[in-house]
């Protein structure tokens, strides 16, 4: 750079690489114009740093982390009270569903319970009932929802006896022969689920739930599983199979 700007004054000035000589009649103007010329190059050249002293610099520098903060605050359990007696009809005032077909809120992860509620409004997740449900509800609303019923105690259902044994080998297990991992995997050994996975729980839920969200899954008609991993593992699993492992399911805590 500095060279580059001394030739260019050089040349202003009227000075040859070989002998100098003078414009004629200009060589005052021309001399302050070279100057205010090698002045500007000068400073230009002083905010030029080299990329070894760049990568001296960042290596003596630690790395700062970025902060992502969420966008909508956690849920009040309070509100969410408040704003959720149009659920009870079918999840029941205490989150456990009386009806078998209808799935339990009590003790559910808030995590899942506000990307289900997001996704029957977006259309992520198909069900013309929930998407009338959820249709006026804010992001805020959801949160507020979901820490209210992931508060409430989870239910204590009861298994049967005819299938418990195959349903338990499923749930602990899994079945190698057709590829069907362990349900415990990913929903816990007492099936509490994983919260920060948004994985559901499954302990304590309707037999018929479980029963209807497994042929959805199997069918296609629910497709908002992470990866579609409930879609593979659903279109494994014959009715029999369903069945025995929602029994099991509902008498786990």
């Amino acid at each position: 750079m500095t060279s580059i700007c001394y030739n260019y004054v050089q040349i202003l000035a009227g000075v040859s690489s070989r002998n100098a000589f003078p414009i004629a009649n200009n060589s005052g103007v021309m001399m302050r114009k070279s100057l205010f010329v090698l002045s500007l190059c000068a400073a230009v050249a002083s905010t030029i740093v080299s990329p070894s002293l760049l990568a001296s610099e960042s290596s003596s520098k630690p790395a700062q982390a970025v902060e992502l903060k969420p966008t909508i605050a956690r849920g009040d359990a309070a509100a969410g009270k408040s704003s959720s007696a149009v659920c009870a009809g079918c999840h029941g005032a205490n989150g456990v569903a009386a009806i078998a077909d209808y799935p339990s809120l009590a003790g559910q992860g808030a995590p899942y319970l506000v990307k289900q509620l997001m996704e029957f409004k977006s259309g992520g997740r198909e069900n013309a009932v929930m998407a009338g449900m959820v249709a006026n509800l804010s992001e805020q609303d959801m949160q507020n929802l979901a820490a209210f019923y992931a508060e409430m105690p989870a239910p204590e259902g009861e298994s049967v006896d005819e299938n418990l044994a195959a349903g338990r080998q499923i749930y602990q297990g899994g079945i190698a022969s057709i590829s069907v991992p362990a349900c415990m995997g990913c929903h816990a050994p007492n099936g509490a689920g994983n919260d920060s996975a948004k994985f559901p729980r499954l302990g304590g839920q309707n037999a018929g739930y479980i029963i209807a969200a497994l042929q959805n899954f199997r069918s296609g008609t629910r497709a908002n599983d992470p990866g579609g991993m409930m879609q593979m593992v659903a279109k494994r699993l014959s009715d029999a199979e369903i069945q025995a492992v929602a029994n099991y399911v509902q008498g786990l805590h």
